[in-house]
């Protein structure tokens, strides 16, 4: 048996015999339903194709039950009317767990009155100007071996205070209010107040993260330095003398955990006016 008597036997079990193409009537309704059958198939591949590309959420409750774990907190907020140097964030629960002043995995960015970015980079000045020596420059001529005084609010695991913001640390740890930068010499070679002073008319951006245990609790942002005294949370406006803020605001970001594709944050883009 050659090939040729194998292929005949073999057209014997074709299901789908085909005319001869001189009994074949080609009719117009005949195209318009292929066109259309045609498009129809397209379409259908299509949007099967998107529908199997397409990312599920399925939103599911359930109890954790996990324990010693931290629940991730993300941070995109703009104050448009509050300087940085005004801005605290703390974060406390019911388990007794407290975060004062948080500064790890967060920043701060100082704006303008516009929103722009403020370039924090020292100015530089060519040899021969005069120009007289910043802060920046008379602290760094000073002995780096020096132990400066912390009025009183020494501990023994910081017997120092060299700048002005580790006088403020030791008072807050204390639990003491900062009542006058004038009287304290760091504050002055800095000129601590002139800062402040400075700073009125600037925004702030916070952004970053912060980490909290899973229970229940709270986070705040407030003006003031914050401190614990006798277990009662206190946020110190004296070095402010008074002066009214506004705590205009907006939200860029705030979700809780790991983002994922397909999230949807209901205060995101949250826009909160003040009128001072």
């Amino acid at each position: 048996m050659n090939a040729k008597d194998l292929f005949d036997k073999l057209r014997r079990f074709d299901a789908y015999p085909k005319t001869l193409e001189d009994f074949r009537i080609k009719t117009f309704g005949g195209a318009a339903v292929t066109v259309v059958s045609s498009v129809l198939m397209f379409i259908l591949f299509v949007s099967e194709l998107n529908y199997y590309l397409t990312l599920e959420v399925h939103p599911e409750l359930f109890v954790d039950t996990s324990r010693g774990q931290k629940l991730r907190i993300n941070i995109d907020i703009v104050f448009p009317k509050m300087a940085c140097d005004f801005l605290s964030l703390d974060a406390m629960d019911v388990s007794g767990d407290s975060q004062i002043d948080i500064h790890t995995n967060l920043f701060k960015q100082r704006l303008d009155l516009n929103g722009l970015p403020i370039n924090e980079a020292p100015e530089q000045h060519k040899p021969g100007e005069g120009k007289p020596s910043t802060d920046l420059e008379i602290v760094t001529q000073l002995d780096p071996s020096r132990c400066e005084s912390c009025y009183g609010a020494e501990t023994p695991d910081q017997k120092c205070c060299n700048t002005c913001d580790e006088v403020r640390e030791a008072y807050r740890k204390k639990g003491w209010a900062f009542q006058d930068p004038n009287s304290i010499l760091q504050c002055q070679r800095e000129g601590w107040s002139k800062k402040i002073e400075a700073q009125k008319n600037e925004g702030c951006k916070l952004f970053g993260y912060l980490e909290v245990n899973k229970v229940a609790g709270n986070f705040h942002i407030a003006p003031g330095k914050s401190f614990q005294q006798k277990h009662v949370h206190i946020h110190d406006m004296q070095t402010f003398s008074g002066q009214k803020f506004n705590i205009t605001h907006k939200i860029n970001h705030l979700s809780f955990g790991h983002d994922y594709p397909g999230i949807i944050n209901p205060l995101d883009n949250v826009y909160e006016r003040v009128d001072s």
